[in-house]
């Protein structure tokens, strides 16, 4: 396993304002089926918002979108984003959404205003989700946001809640051993 990057640096993938986690980020099949692994659900990820998107990305590219990102408490889509090693900048995302993607290992940073102004898809731009720096690197641009709070940090480097839980439990086992 490589080591944890707090930055990324890659492609954007701008999305839109409003976007539904059932049938903007993943089809509500996925979700009313239950789907919670990776290889079943990133080949549906955006598959309605920007079809084929699953074919084109790669580790470290950076979806940027607009407000109420991923409405709906669902965790599906966070499962994919994470899995396939990409970032989420929002303008604007509803707390259970936000706690979906921290919950699942997401590198995120919400309340980034005007975001997607700042960029369009295929732009090369880098983020860092500890400091809060955003950089368009084809536009030459910089910003600084919210930056993921240090309380939330340990469950994202982790790789959400599951590897914060495994931690958990194997400290508990060394101390009791």
């Amino acid at each position: 396993m490589s080591e944890f990057q707090w930055v990324l640096k890659g492609r954007c993938y701008k999305l839109g304002h409003d976007v539904w986690h059932a049938g903007g980020v993943v089809p509500s099949w996925i979700i009313t089926g239950r789907h919670f692994d990776p290889k079943d659900i990133i080949p549906h990820l955006f598959e309605e918002t920007d079809p084929g998107f699953h074919t084109r990305c790669k580790p470290g590219d950076i979806i940027v979108t607009g407000k109420n990102f991923g409405m709906g408490p669902k965790m599906n889509g966070y499962i994919a984003m994470q899995a396939l090693g990409l970032g989420l900048v929002c303008e604007s995302m509803p707390f259970l959404a936000y706690r979906a993607a921290i919950g699942c290992g997401v590198r995120v940073m919400t309340d980034c205003v005007n975001a997607t102004d700042l960029c369009d898809t295929g732009d090369e731009i880098e983020v860092n989700f500890r400091d809060g720096f955003f950089i368009n690197h084809t536009r030459d641009i910089r910003r600084e946001y919210p930056p993921i709070p240090d309380a939330l940090m340990e469950i994202v480097e982790l790789g959400g809640n599951a590897g914060w839980l495994q931690q958990w439990q194997a400290k508990r086992a060394t101390a009791v051993s």
